[in-house]
């Protein structure tokens, strides 16, 4: 075969080009420290980088969710620290007031107006909030969930948070729970189990018909019927319990501490031991039911810092990830650019020699 002087002038100029684009990809990877740039260098690890990116960036956002989150609950718990402290010092004042022996009428009216106090208190407590949202009013976090008479103007809505791609936390709890009493959970150990009164004919019948609706006050003041549960349904038996000897503290409800601080100033004022003394187990159920507001916001802490650490293994393997597929070997980008940069000196030092006679050379 022929060779012609234009193919040995391709051939050079093809094998330079090669070698210079071998030593700017080398040049660029030693100034970025990335194996792969663009996604031609690697289409397929450059798709799992972008992958990974997308699950650091999420991950990100988690925490940073979770984060607000966490100080949403530990600032409630804090503030329901304080109720605690209000509703026992409230205890200690009528224990102080429930007897004759060492009170009269004007020890009780000095204690009332410290009781006034406490409740101006509690109110206070109720209406915290963090930066611009209030905590307790549920989804309402806009405006005072309570007036100063202890009415609440908020709902019964859980904020949730997601911790990851499928969990969600509640980031407060509603006023109306802590403070009202409403859809407090009872111990489920405080008594016989609701569901023996189906198969007891003696427990059934005092229980009364399973069915029947209860007459109910939403938060708007308007009457709504709402359908019994079986712990529901073990309030309508607390009389018939009671008659068969049963305990049916497992059908108790919460209590609205500020209708029992409220009772307990009148109680006061009126020189009531009986009321006074009324007051103190209704004391001890709305410390109770604090005290189970406080759990349920730590047992949602810790949730939230379970997710942390999971989240943050999860970004740390990402990175991990992400620096294999992307990441260039030192030591091999060195050794590749020395021997790229050898092979380009060597291909000019031939090309020269290849191309060196011209036509000038014949012309002299």
């Amino acid at each position: 075969m022929r060779i012609a002087d234009k193919m040995n002038f391709d051939q050079v100029k093809s094998n330079l080009a090669k070698n210079r684009s071998e030593m700017a990809d080398l040049q660029n990877q030693a100034a970025t420290q990335k194996r792969v740039v663009k996604p031609s260098d690697d289409p397929l690890a450059a798709t799992r980088v972008l992958q990974t990116r997308t699950e650091i960036s999420g991950g990100q956002q988690f925490l940073k969710s979770v984060s607000q989150a966490k100080a949403f609950l530990e600032y409630s718990d804090q503030s329901l620290s304080e109720l605690n402290e209000v509703i026992i010092r409230a205890k200690e004042l009528a224990l102080a007031q429930a007897n004759d022996a060492s009170t009269n009428h004007t020890s009780r009216q000095a204690t009332a107006s410290e009781i006034d106090q406490l409740f101006s208190q509690a109110v206070q407590v109720g209406n915290r909030k963090l930066g611009d949202r209030f905590l307790f009013g549920g989804y309402k976090t806009t405006r005072p969930p309570f007036n100063a008479e202890g009415k609440y103007f908020g709902d019964n809505g859980e904020i949730k948070i997601s911790v990851q791609k499928e969990g969600s936390v509640a980031m407060n709890m509603p006023g109306s729970r802590i403070f009202l009493g409403r859809d407090v959970k009872a111990p489920a150990n405080a008594g016989p189990d609701p569901d023996r009164f189906s198969s007891d004919p003696a427990l059934a019948q005092a229980r009364g018909p399973a069915s029947m609706p209860a007459t109910g006050r939403s938060l708007d003041g308007s009457s709504e019927a709402i359908p019994l549960t079986s712990g529901d349904r073990a309030g309508d038996a607390e009389s018939g319990a009671e008659t068969l000897g049963i305990s049916s503290s497992w059908a108790s409800g919460g209590v609205d501490i500020f209708d029992v601080l409220r009772d307990l100033t009148t109680g006061l004022r009126a020189n009531d031991k009986e009321s006074i003394q009324e007051s103190l187990d209704l004391l001890d159920e709305a410390l109770a039911q604090v005290v189970l507001a406080r759990a349920q916001l730590g047992s949602r802490v810790s949730t939230l810092n379970a997710a942390t650490d999971t989240l943050q293994k999860g970004q740390v393997d990402a990175k991990t990830m992400q620096s294999t597929l992307e990441d260039a070997d030192s030591f091999e980008l060195v050794s590749d650019l020395n021997k790229t940069e050898s092979t380009l000196k060597a291909s000019l030092a031939t090309s020269g020699k290849l191309i060196q006679p011209s036509l000038l050379d014949f012309l002299r």
